[in-house]
């Protein structure tokens, strides 16, 4: 037997179990990444699988890629109505929130472990940023829904506040190596990183969207690979020129997300898929490179920078970043707790081991200590505390079916799915009674697990997913007709 086919057993293997991890996540309320992560040291080689893994380069090497692929995903589902919503909080938090959490949480490491200041802020810059696969994985699929404006900022500041903790870990790296001086040199990095990183993801992504358009190709399964192709050379190219290729690659799919792509629905269901194995393989992969042994070894020290970070450092950063955009205090505690670590960390935390740098061993341990605990503590109580704050919001159903138009070219319309809500205009009216404009069209009523060919009489009832066919400009005047006036973003589901 070739050394392929062990490898591909224990892949499937651990794959599998990833899968299934998922649906007990879902049952118990327990974050995917910790049992992902539990599921890698188990395997582990102070595991039950005995896997002997301690490649940190290899480690960091699929943790990149794998966060690509997910924060591309993510930029693929975050609205321009939510970035206009809360795009200034959130490019705050990701920035000068990030510093204050790391100088806070790195003074507290240089005191409790008794590491020199430099190294220090290097463990504080590593845990500092929020990580968007946490945050994306509680807030997307949690069972629960945060007010409008708190989870559009929680969301966008975790998947734009990677560059500055990259910087900051990057930067004083080259401090602690001598490759870099204090000043002109460390702004120019983090200029470099934002600037072309920005600018690298949204050219990119317009890029994209042209190119998709017009390469008509034959076979529907390409879009999503050309898709996933483009992604990559935009994360590969900011990151050749010096940018942040992890902004680049979430401003990208942000642009591909909120444009109009041929194939769109089928290319967002495959990258979601994408995105779950590379979540998947990431924390197994670098669950497998720790050794629970060291993280009992660290365990009192770790648990003490733990809590300065989530008591102490976090809340100091959400009061200075939150405060002047006039949110509430409980959206405020509610922020401070769903500052969530997660792989992005621990990728960060091979950094010092690549470099060889003192103390890196201890600093990976602490971070990945950090990290579990953050999961399995702010992640597992993130619902019940949304509910103490008063801040949780019921899920919206989804349709027991969907319609889409399959083409490989565009077509002249769009197929929209409204949720009838108590108090709607549409709640209680007959078909006939809707004055629909001229190129609308109901073409199913959805109500629990049923569907309603929709006729004149028939009447629409509060709970109801309205699937409507829009010929492309006769949408105007829709919401008003389907939609409560009070909460009009909760009604547009797809589109």
């Amino acid at each position: 037997m070739f050394w392929i086919d062990d490898a591909m057993l224990v892949a499937g293997t651990l794959l599998l179990l990833g899968v299934i991890t998922s649906k007990i996540s879902a049952r118990y309320g327990v974050p995917m990444l910790v049992l992902f992560l539990g599921l890698g040291m188990l395997a582990g080689s102070e595991g039950f699988g005995g896997i002997e893994f301690d490649d940190y380069e290899l480690a960091h090497a699929v943790g990149s890629l794998a966060l690509a692929i997910i924060l591309f995903d993510g930029g693929l589902g975050t609205t321009l109505a939510s970035i206009s919503m809360a795009w200034k909080p959130s490019i705050v938090l990701a920035t000068l929130g990030v510093l204050i959490t790391s100088v806070v949480t790195g003074l507290a490491a240089c005191w409790i472990l008794g590491l020199p200041l430099l190294n220090g802020l290097l463990l504080g810059s590593i845990v500092g940023s929020t990580d968007a696969a946490a945050v994306f994985s509680v807030l997307r699929t949690g069972g629960f829904a945060l007010p409008a404006k708190l989870g559009s900022t929680l969301e966008i500041e975790s998947g734009s506040n990677d560059p500055m903790a990259i910087f900051l870990t990057v930067g004083i790296i080259e401090l602690l190596t001598k490759e870099v001086g204090w000043g002109g040199s460390l702004i120019l990095l983090f200029v470099k990183q934002m600037v072309l990183g920005g600018v690298i993801g949204i050219g990119l992504g317009y890029i994209t969207v042209w190119v998709t358009n017009r390469l008509n190709l034959n076979t529907a399964g390409l879009y999503p690979l050309l898709m996933t192709g483009m992604a990559l050379i935009t994360f590969g190219l900011a990151s050749y020129f010096g940018g942040s290729g992890f902004l680049a690659v979430y401003l990208a799919g942000i642009v591909i997300g909120n444009s109009r792509v041929v194939f769109k629905k089928g290319t967002l269901l495959f990258h979601n898929a994408l995105a779950w194995l590379a979540q998947i393989a990431m924390f197994i992969v670098l669950g497998l490179l720790s050794f629970p042994s060291n993280l009992v070894a660290v365990g009192w020290q770790a648990l003490g920078i733990a809590v300065v970070l989530m008591l102490i450092a976090r809340p100091i950063a959400v009061a200075a970043c939150m405060l002047p955009f006039r949110f509430r205090w409980n959206e405020m505690a509610l922020a401070s707790w769903g500052g969530l670590k997660g792989a992005v960390p621990i990728t960060l935390a091979t950094f010092p081991l690549l470099f060889h740098l003192e103390e890196a061993q201890l600093i990976f341990d602490v971070v990945f200590f950090v990290v579990v605990l953050s999961a399995l503590v702010q992640g597992w109580s993130l619902p019940w505390v949304a509910k103490k704050l008063d801040l949780d919001e019921p899920m919206p159903n989804n349709p027991p079916v969907q319609l889409e138009i399959h083409s490989l070219r565009h077509v002249d319309g769009e197929i929209l799915d409204y949720t009838i809500e108590p108090g709607s205009p549409a709640d209680g009216r007959k078909v006939s009674e809707l004055n629909l404009p001229d190129g609308v069209t109901i073409a199913l009523i959805a109500r629990d697990d049923a569907f309603i060919p929709p006729r004149g009489t028939s009447t629409i009832s509060a709970g109801d997913h309205v699937i409507v066919v829009v010929k492309s400009g006769a949408g105007e005047g829709l919401i008003p007709i389907f939609c409560e006036e009070i909460s009009p973003e909760n009604c547009l589901k797809n589109g």
